[in-house]
Formats: structure tokens, sequence, C-alpha cells
């Protein structure tokens, strides 16, 4: 099973919890794996809590080390490739019972770094246990 979700980003960067809609598509797989992979180079996926609003504000501060005018790449997206490449393109996550296996704080979030833009980010595969 394959799901694409699309997004519209809001802010140059931001990490937009996908949690729900990712949770959505595993409905009615008793057990099994989800792939969660992002198609662009400049926005990433990751794992982490979803709890607390301020995590993802550390995140995109820690992340701001990459933030350079020295880049060769001179499309001014540079920033946005390097944070990309650091996070990952994706994730894995058991199913079990129909669920995701995801820690009692964790969320899954779409990382964007060259926004605001329209995204067709998210493939969602869905592999299904014998």
């Amino acid at each position: 099973m394959r799901l694409n979700i699309e997004l519209r980003t809001t802010k140059a960067e931001e990490l937009i919890d996908i949690t729900e809609k990712v949770s959505h598509a595993v409905k009615n797989i008793k057990e099994g794996i989800c792939v969660v992979h992002c198609f662009h180079t400049t926005a990433a996926i990751t794992i982490n809590e979803s709890a607390d609003p301020a995590v993802r504000d550390d995140i995109l501060k820690a992340l701001a080390i990459f933030n350079r005018d020295d880049y060769k790449h001179n499309e001014d997206n540079s920033h946005a490739h390097v944070k990309a490449s650091c996070i990952g393109s994706s994730v894995t996550i058991p199913i079990h019972e129909e669920k995701l296996a995801l820690g009692a704080w964790q969320g899954i979030f779409f990382c964007e770094f060259n926004g605001p833009r329209q995204r067709r980010i998210v493939n969602v595969s869905i592999l299904k246990a014998s």
C-alpha cells in the first residue's frame, strides 16, 4: 500500500507533525512496517518528541549552525540541502496491532528547510507482515 501526503508549509523553516496523517494510513494493518519518505532535497523526515513544541524550535536553533554565506551552490538554499542531508529523507516505523509503534512522546515530523512552499513530500509505504 502506498500513500502520498501533500502539505503547504508556511515558514522558511518549520517542523510539521504528520503523525496523525501517517497513523491514518496504517489502519487495518495488523502487523508490518511503515516507511515514510521525503521526495525533496531541501526537506527531511524525522522522529522526535511531539509533546513539547519547544523541542521543534530547539532542533531548528541547533541546525542554524549550517546557515552560512560561503557555500558554492548558487541558489541561496545550500543550508537547506545540508540540513536535509543531516536529518535524513526517511524513517521506518513498526506497525503493531494497527498502530504505529512509536514511543509515548514520539511523533513523525516533516522538516521544511526551504519554504514556504507546496510539498508533495511524504510517500508512506506500508508492508504487511504475513
